[in-house]
């Protein structure tokens, strides 16, 4: 869908209308559009802890499930692991507060995150698209304590890579949480980038992030291993992960299109820890 088109949806309203609709059971209609849907975007259920879409009571049911503990194992050592399975839309190092988006269009992180963002300067990011056929949960990449959580309203644009490539400054447009974390290498964000028909999202220990009109900051203090689950979307979107400058180095593989899969590992650590 073209940005005129996208501008002119209630994208709040059609958003939140398709989270309530996922929630519920319709039995038969469920069980039908799930298994459309599986056809479709070529969803392997394979991995899937339910791998059969008939035992799946609502669309987010299905769209939220887990994997088989064995398809995806963490790593020993200290790498930076991958948080999600999804596609690099974007990967390297900040130039000063700018982050590359796609094809030398760049935003701020400033923006991105609401201010607070010096300690990002010239750091590392990453950005990550989950696809519909995707696991939609995202994980740690390291250990870490998150201290704070802030949502910020805002629009609810595709972030499909059409999208990407032709609005600027799209993730700091679209409606996301902010997750701040306290970690051996420093200060570390992770941003869950809402779009159009998301539902929401949810953080563990928290719960789902209730929609709203103004910025609001969570104070929390909940420590997370290496590789914990740390919340989900109730569809597809984008993650964005932030390193303080020297910390990190991305592996040389890791680079725009190549395809992520959870706890992979996409980064050795630079410097001395703190």
């Amino acid at each position: 869908m073209n940005l005129f088109l996208q501008s002119l949806f209630p994208q709040c309203l059609l958003s939140r209308l398709v989270g309530k609709l996922a929630d519920k059971r319709f039995g038969f209609l469920t069980r039908f559009f799930i298994q459309a849907f599986i056809r479709r975007y070529k969803v392997n259920l394979d991995e899937a802890a339910i791998s059969d879409f008939r035992s799946f009571h609502t669309f987010n049911e299905f769209f939220t499930r887990l994997l088989k503990p064995e398809v995806r194992s963490i790593p020993e050592g200290d790498a930076i692991i991958s948080p999600v399975d999804g596609c690099v839309s974007e990967c390297g190092y900040a130039a000063k507060d700018q982050i590359l988006q796609a094809k030398g269009a760049y935003f701020s992180i400033n923006q991105l995150l609401v201010g607070d963002a010096a300690a990002f300067d010239n750091g590392a990011f990453l950005t990550a698209y989950l696809s519909p056929k995707d696991y939609h949960h995202f994980h740690m990449p390291i250990a870490g304590t998150l201290v704070k959580m802030i949502y910020v309203p805002g629009k609810l644009f595709s972030v499909n890579p059409y999208t990407v490539n032709a609005l600027p400054g799209l993730f700091s447009k679209n409606e996301r949480v902010i997750c701040i974390f306290e970690t051996a290498l420093g200060k570390m964000v992770m941003v869950a980038v809402g779009a159009m028909i998301v539902g929401s999202v949810a953080i563990e220990g928290h719960g789902v992030i209730a929609p709203g009109k103004k910025i609001t900051d969570f104070d929390v203090s909940m420590t997370f291993a290496r590789g914990d689950r740390l919340g989900h979307f109730r569809l597809g979107s984008t993650i964005i992960l932030l390193f303080e400058k020297y910390k990190i180095q991305w592996s040389p593989e890791i680079q725009k299109e190549r395809v992520l899969k959870l706890y992979e590992p996409c980064a050795t650590v630079r410097s001395p820890a703190r």
